[in-house]
């Protein structure tokens, strides 16, 4: 039976720090779903609109060799829903967010995958603004 991963995300200016999460989730299984998140949920979240819009970052997501399937995540109060709606045996999530979401070990194996040093799309972001 094929083993299904899920992990989350805004992936806005997508970088090879996406890159390599996404990689490293595809090999946890044989599948991998991701939930890119709504814009409105990145302005809830991070208090800005994304730079990429939520139809750009799911072509850009959807595009890679890696990734099966892309949805949009609405709201982050759903992600017990989103695993069980597309059967995932095995969530990842970045290790920023080591212990938050061990709730849902009831449901899937949870993995935290250690960030790419160094990169982040804030900081991107704020180089970008300061040329």
């Amino acid at each position: 039976m094929p083993r299904t991963v899920i992990t989350f995300g805004t992936f806005d200016v997508f970088h090879v720090g996406h890159l390599r999460v996404l990689e490293r989730a595809a090999e946890l299984g044989d599948r991998l779903v991701v939930g890119v998140s709504a814009d409105a949920l990145n302005e809830r979240k991070k208090g800005r609109a994304p730079i990429f819009s939520q139809r750009e970052r799911l072509a850009i997501v959807g595009a890679l060799k890696v990734v099966d399937a892309v949805f949009v995540e609405e709201s982050l109060e759903q992600k017990r829903d989103y695993i069980v709606e597309h059967r995932a045996d095995v969530l990842v999530m970045g290790d920023d967010w080591a212990g938050k979401f061990d709730e849902f070990s009831d449901v899937c194996e949870v993995v935290y995958l250690e960030r790419t040093p160094a990169i982040s799309t804030t900081a991107i972001i704020e180089h970008i603004a300061d040329l």
